[in-house]
C-alpha cells in the first residue's frame, strides 16, 4: 500500500468531532461552524443562508451536515443557495467533514457548513 500525504495549503482541515465540538487545524470550535479555505466562522443553522450564499466568489459547492443523522434542509435554505449558483450537498456531519478533507486536499473550492453531531 502506497500512502500519499495530503497537504492543505492555507486550508484547516477538520480534525475531529463529538457531542457538540469539531477540532479544526488543532483548535476545538463548540456548535455549528462553516469552514473554507479562507477560514472558518460560527453558523447559524439552517436560518443562516446568507452566510452561505455570502461565499459566492469563493466557493463552488457547499456541504452541508445535518449532524449524527442525514436529514432534509429546509426548501428556502436550499433555494438560496442554488440561487447564489452554488451546489448543496446534504450529508450526515461525519461524512461532511470527511468529504471536506478530501475536496480542499484536492485544491478544490468547498466549503463546509455543519452542525455538531449528538
Amino acid at each position: 500500500m502506497n500512502l500519499t500525504e495530503v497537504t492543505f495549503d492555507d486550508a484547516r482541515p477538520f480534525d475531529g468531532y463529538g457531542p457538540g465540538f469539531f477540532r479544526i487545524g488543532g483548535e476545538v470550535v463548540e456548535g455549528a461552524t462553516l469552514l473554507h479555505a479562507g477560514g472558518r466562522r460560527a453558523w447559524d443553522g439552517f436560518d443562516d443562508a446568507a452566510a452561505l450564499t455570502a461565499l459566492t466568489s469563493e466557493v463552488d459547492v457547499i456541504l452541508v451536515g445535518t449532524g449524527a443523522e442525514i436529514a432534509h434542509v429546509p426548501g428556502d435554505l436550499r433555494a438560496a443557495v442554488e440561487g447564489a449558483g452554488l451546489g448543496l450537498e446534504v450529508m450526515n456531519t461525519p461524512a461532511a467533514c470527511r468529504t471536506y478533507n478530501v475536496l480542499v486536499g484536492e485544491g478544490r473550492r468547498v466549503a463546509a457548513a455543519v452542525l455538531p453531531v449528538g
